[in-house]
């Protein structure tokens, strides 16, 4: 079965990454255009021309094109009347619904975890796990998380709920910087981590599933209370 890897091993950045000449050339702008739209470089609603990017990553039109068809199909770009393809913006109730369906489904990927994970594979999680206690920066914070999670998906062994979950946690790339840059909410996530680990350790499957569904639910709330405080303060907008 594919291992359960992040989406991208790329660190948040202030601009975009250099060329990766180990990736296809389409490959490559797709993973340059994530990586801005998870760094907040790219905003909902902003538009994606082929000609700028192009020039940006030092690369022809056609592998553009094809990292923008790729972002399409995967929901995070539509095309917009007059304006072209453009950064997919959420709305509240489509947030949300991402949430509860990401809860849905990591509880169960934790559940599954505590039944057929190795002993190799808890070790393994647990590792991860005390690497993100001892990070020392949003960055590699970040990292560890994508590990953390990916390798909860790895013990599971379920391709089905594997790739379910990377669905939504690609389309939640929309919302851009992530949570872990809020110290509380690191602080928050390392406890919660560890409460899983204490679970699948316990193979106590009721237990991780639940302690995985609470710490989605932090995530969620901190999510909502990041992009309250982005909104502008004289917005008419009540939708986030």
């Amino acid at each position: 079965m594919a291992s359960a890897k992040p989406i991208s091993d790329e660190t948040s950045t202030t601009k975009s990454s250099a060329l990766r000449t180990d990736l296809p050339p389409g490959q490559d702008a797709y993973q340059q255009i994530v990586s801005d739209i998870r760094a907040g470089n790219l905003l909902p609603g902003d538009r994606l021309t082929e000609v700028d990017l192009a020039a940006r990553f030092g690369m022809s039109r056609t592998p553009v094109r094809e990292a923008i068809r790729q972002l399409e199909a995967d929901g995070l770009v539509m095309h917009t009347p007059r304006l072209g393809a453009t950064i997919r913006t959420l709305d509240h109730s489509e947030i949300s619904e991402l949430y509860d369906m990401r809860a849905v489904l990591e509880s169960t990927a934790a559940r599954f975890a505590a039944r057929a994970g190795s002993g190799v594979e808890l070790s393994e999680i647990e590792t991860i796990q005390a690497a993100m206690s001892a990070a020392r920066s949003s960055e590699e914070r970040y990292r560890q998380n994508q590990n953390f999670h990916a390798a909860i998906l790895d013990a599971a062994r379920n391709r089905f709920l594997l790739r379910a979950v990377q669905s939504v946690q690609k389309t939640l790339l929309i919302l851009g910087r992530s949570t872990m840059e809020e110290p509380k909410r690191a602080e928050d996530a390392v406890r919660e981590h560890a409460a899983i680990v204490t679970a699948l350790r316990s193979r106590d499957e009721d237990e991780a599933e639940r302690a995985m569904r609470l710490h989605i639910q932090g995530a969620h709330a901190a999510r909502l209370r990041q992009l309250r405080d982005a909104r502008p303060l004289d917005s008419d907008n009540h939708e986030l």
